[in-house]
């Protein structure tokens, strides 16, 4: 659920273990991603703690499991914990996997804030700092307000992930922004492109009173765009989804898609390095965590945003 313009971006600062640059005060940080070395999306993160490092004058290290075994993230976050460094970032990917270790390196005295992955409750739980990160319900409402502003009453939930809870929280915000119980609106869509297609046809068949369809990334959002064109709906139907993909930048533009949710993952790396900074010289400290989602990406901005895909976006 966390892709951005792959396709376009920029293959910066793709090496796991990159390092900023070094500081004069010597504050050093470790960022621990749940992240295999394959999955592009962390680049903004990656750029972000780059230029945090070099404006708050600190080091931060990457790290993550190649594979994206989360045991083996297990052990690095451990690793990072045992290098005594002044803050450590991670991500909740499983928050029963990750627990021990993270809990670990609070107790040893080590300023943690976690991003990405996870609640503001779990991160809590686990003696963090803070959370960086976008609440699911809150964006799925968001949603809802934007397509119940244009006029959406009945509605489509298109559901590829619908074992993860976040997913099911997006659905149910968008449901009561435009006040209305969720029941048989959401779809478990799956995650094979046409086995989608097919569902989203036949639900706008069974109910041709829809007007808005809500998907939650590119897995769903790309054959849903093809089951609105294959039927000359495309355009006629208020849509809007979650993340970015080439192809759902161009349904933007297209005025096929009414909008991309970003989570903004510049923010999840760059804020996390500023605020320890600061913690470690002037003990200073935000009591509250930072929503750095849900920021909207439709035709006034696409261009903007394609530009700095990969980068800052």
């Amino acid at each position: 659920m966390r892709k951005t313009l792959t396709a376009i971006a920029a293959a910066v600062f793709a090496v796991a273990g990159f390092v900023a640059p070094a500081s004069a005060e010597g504050e050093k940080f470790v960022l621990v991603s749940h992240a295999p070395d394959s999955d592009s999306w962390w680049n903004t993160i990656k750029n972000a703690i780059a230029v945090a490092g070099e404006q708050m004058k600190v080091s931060v290290e990457y790290r993550n499991p190649p594979t994206g075994d989360l045991a083996d993230m297990a052990r690095i976050v451990e690793q990072a914990a045992a290098s005594k460094p002044d803050g450590i970032i991670v991500t909740i990917a499983d928050y029963d996997v990750l627990s021990g270790p993270i809990t670990e390196a609070v107790a040893r005295g080590i300023p943690v804030v976690t991003i990405n992955s996870g609640t503001l409750e779990q991160s809590k739980k686990l003696g963090a700092l803070m959370h960086v990160g976008q609440p699911e319900f809150d964006a799925g409402f968001g949603a809802g307000e934007r397509l119940g502003a244009a006029g959406a009453k009945k509605f489509l939930c298109v559901n590829h992930y619908i074992t993860n809870p976040a997913s099911v929280e997006r659905c149910q915000g968008f449901a009561a922004a435009l006040g209305v119980e969720l029941g048989n609106q959401m779809i478990d869509a799956g995650q094979d492109p046409a086995e989608i297609q097919n569902k989203v046809a036949a639900y706008l068949q069974s109910n041709p009173d829809t007007n808005a369809i809500l998907a939650l990334g590119p897995t769903s959002a790309h054959p849903t765009l093809a089951a609105l064109e294959q039927s000359g709906k495309a355009g006629n139907i208020l849509f809007g989804t979650f993340d970015l993909s080439p192809e759902i930048a161009a349904g933007i533009k297209a005025g096929k898609i009414d909008f991309a949710i970003d989570q903004q993952p510049f923010l999840q790396g760059y804020l996390p390095v500023v605020f320890l900074t600061n913690l470690a010289r002037y003990g200073v400290m935000p009591s509250n965590s930072v929503n750095s989602g849900p920021g909207f990406v439709t035709k006034d901005n696409i261009e903007m945003v394609e530009k700095l895909a990969g980068q800052y976006r």
